[in-house]
């Protein structure tokens, strides 16, 4: 035990490294004669309050870039810049469970800080690849429209893609309260500061709460608390991992990480790529991505929520998050207006690992019911105006008698659990009821 304690100490003793702040430029600190690494954090003296705490981010000439974890109020030229620590680590433990924290890991729900023996590296690398097993069980979400026709396993990614209002953080709070794994964290990025406790409270509730351990980073802290708070919940689910447990992650969201990341690439001087994202944008994504996943110990299931901007699938952020993860899940804004909740939209959703973990009759129950609904939204103009005729297409004719069926099991209710069995024996009885009324489909084709 010696050595690693060690080990770690001597990575995160202050030394005597100083240095003066010489300009500031945006929420960007130019630091002379102070040569600290990239990712170190540094402690700047202000004229009055606490020293303000800002991390390396570059180097411009012979300037350190830092960019601060808080307000830039009370600094000047020539202030006092004194190095606190090479490498960024966080307290983690049981007492985490039940906690609401900030994106340093420290208790802001007005309970006292909890008692936390162990450390964890923020910054630690994903699993390597040949030593994760396969995925091979499903994960019960507690949402039927998920479990039954893109069923999730331990250990898979998926997103969650959706424009604003249409029921994202609903969707998550139900998870977090009826899903089958035994530890939730929940990263709250960039939301509105008015949102956090009505997701807690209304969402979560005291049910989600006990075994969650939520991160919050509003929208009007600094960047880089907000990409620091993906990383502590990253490191947080891993800690619970390789405890044996199976744990949920929701990152909510995705886009608003990328965005706090694009803030601090062009003030750290990077270019401007697709829509103004800087390359390490996507560069980090995938890091951020693969931490999730199975391991020899336990799984991280994770669901990374994406704000498609304008509703448009293929923005930068959607589009290359969607090739990293192992599916999508996404959101219709048309099925919200109708009072379709939750307004998924399975026709264009996908679950990788379906065939995987899904048994033969249930993959077949839920490729009719997508047929099914494939073929009333193909007629659906037809349908709405009376011009269809009944008996020109049998599938049609089927799909119109199970309308109410179908939306029936799509459908949930805030307060209705469900889980993968229950998903599966539903898709079975409307698998049954469609080959009764397609047995008259010419070749017996259904």
């Amino acid at each position: 035990m010696t050595i690693p304690i060690i080990a770690q100490l001597d990575r995160v003793m202050t030394t005597a490294l100083t240095g003066s702040v010489a300009q500031t430029v945006g929420m960007t600190i130019s630091a002379a004669g102070f040569p600290a690494p990239v990712g170190a954090i540094a402690e700047i003296q202000r004229e009055t309050g606490s020293p303000l705490l800002a991390e390396v981010i570059g180097f411009r000439n012979e300037m350190t870039l830092l960019y601060p974890l808080s307000d830039l109020t009370g600094i000047r030229h020539g202030n006092r810049v004194r190095l606190r620590q090479t490498a960024r680590w966080l307290r983690v433990g049981p007492g985490l469970l039940g906690r609401v924290l900030n994106a340093s890991g420290r208790a802001v729900d007005g309970k006292p800080q909890p008692v936390l023996a162990e450390r964890a590296s923020l910054d630690r690398q994903p699993p390597h690849a040949c030593t994760r097993p396969r995925i091979d069980q499903p994960l019960t979400t507690g949402i039927r429209a998920i479990d039954g026709m893109l069923t999730c396993g331990k250990g898979q990614r998926m997103g969650i893609f959706a424009g604003s209002g249409v029921g994202k953080s609903v969707l998550l709070g139900m998870m977090a309260r009826y899903a089958s794994a035994a530890v939730n964290v929940i990263a709250l990025i960039g939301e509105r500061g008015r949102e956090v406790n009505e997701f807690i409270e209304r969402d979560l509730g005291p049910e989600g709460l006990a075994k969650s351990v939520v991160i919050v980073a509003t929208s009007d802290e600094p960047a880089l608390v907000r990409v620091q708070a993906a990383s502590t919940a990253a490191t947080i689910a891993e800690y619970f991992r390789d405890q044996g447990k199976d744990v949920l992650l929701l990152m909510d969201s995705v886009t608003r990480y990328a965005m706090a990341q694009r803030e601090i690439g062009l003030a750290a001087g990077e270019p401007p790529a697709t829509r103004g994202y800087p390359p390490s944008v996507f560069a980090l994504l995938p890091k951020l991505v693969e931490r999730a996943g199975r391991s020899p110990a336990g799984s991280i299931t994770a669901f990374f929520s994406v704000l498609v901007e304008g509703d448009d699938p293929n923005e930068p952020i959607a589009d290359t998050v969607r090739g990293l993860l192992d599916g999508h899940t996404w959101l219709s804004r048309n099925l919200a207006s109708r009072g379709h909740y939750p307004a998924i939209d399975v026709l264009t959703s996908l679950s990788r690992l379906m065939s995987d973990i899904a048994s033969e009759e249930h993959r077949r129950a839920a490729t009719v019911v997508r047929s099914l609904l494939a073929a009333y939204r193909d007629h659906e103009d037809l349908i709405s105006i009376g011009a269809y005729r009944r008996g020109a297409n049998k599938l049609v004719d089927a799909a119109i008698d199970m309308q109410d069926d179908l939306n029936g099991f799509l459908r949930q209710r805030v307060d209705q659990p469900s889980s993968v069995d229950d998903a599966r024996q539903c898709l079975l009885l409307l698998y049954q009821k469609a080959q009764k009324l397609l047995v008259a489909v010419p070749g017996g084709k259904t």
